[in-house]
């Protein structure tokens, strides 16, 4: 019978406000936008970009100072936005 693997953020960074990149612990790793998540009274303070930018790892998912968290499951459920790619040479075409 095949173990069920319980998943786990291990990195994120938030590089812009409602975005998380993510790491999850088998590997995927995508750019997810939590604003759909982020409603009610405890997530009020993330509205702050410079709040929402202090999200840490604990115990497998992310979480905010104040005690906000999302669970894992839920932000691998998000669409994938992908990284716009900074350092790709753009495309030139011939004169």
């Amino acid at each position: 019978m095949p173990r069920m693997m319980i998943l786990h953020v291990t990195q994120v960074q938030a590089p812009s406000h409602y975005q998380l990149d993510l790491t999850f612990n088998n590997g995927t790793r995508k750019r997810v936008n939590v604003q759909p998540l982020v409603w009610g009274p405890v997530f009020e303070p993330l509205r702050e970009p410079n709040y929402f930018a202090q999200v840490t790892v604990v115990y497998g998912t992310v979480a905010w100072p104040n005690g906000a968290d999302i669970a894992p499951e839920a932000l691998y459920e998000l669409p994938d936005e992908g990284r716009r790619a900074t350092t790709e040479p753009a495309e030139v075409s011939g004169s």
